[in-house]
């Protein structure tokens, strides 16, 4: 089992920023910015190509999209924040468990991070 359906089984423990039925939002051990959240949805997908291929990879991604302002908003990133997602390991995926990176916090330059 991948260590993101481990957290979010509550295998292991995160700080959670916001969770439902389908995603679970929680900070990054390693951030790249003050707000750096990961939202991952519960159901395993290796990447994006899978999810979005998947039959029912549209109620996971739904999810996520949904999950976006409610962050920004418990977050205080509104006004401007980065969503980021790695896919394979040539695109800088290191968890193959498909996730995306809220950062924010700090005006953000044109830089990747």
């Amino acid at each position: 089992m991948c260590i993101f359906c481990m957290i979010a089984n509550k295998e292991i423990p995160s700080t959670i920023v916001y969770e439902n039925d389908d995603v679970i939002c929680f900070d990054d051990i390693h951030p790249a910015a003050p707000v750096h959240v990961l939202i991952v949805p519960k159901r395993h997908f290796d990447n994006i190509v899978d999810l979005s291929q998947a039959v029912d990879g549209l109620v996971s991604y739904k999810a996520v999209l949904d999950a976006i302002p409610v962050i920004a908003d418990i977050k205080g990133t509104r006004q401007g924040f980065r969503l980021i997602n790695n896919c394979g390991e040539d695109g800088g995926q290191t968890v193959m468990h498909v996730h995306f990176h809220l950062l924010g916090g700090r005006k953000l330059d044109e830089k990747i991070l």
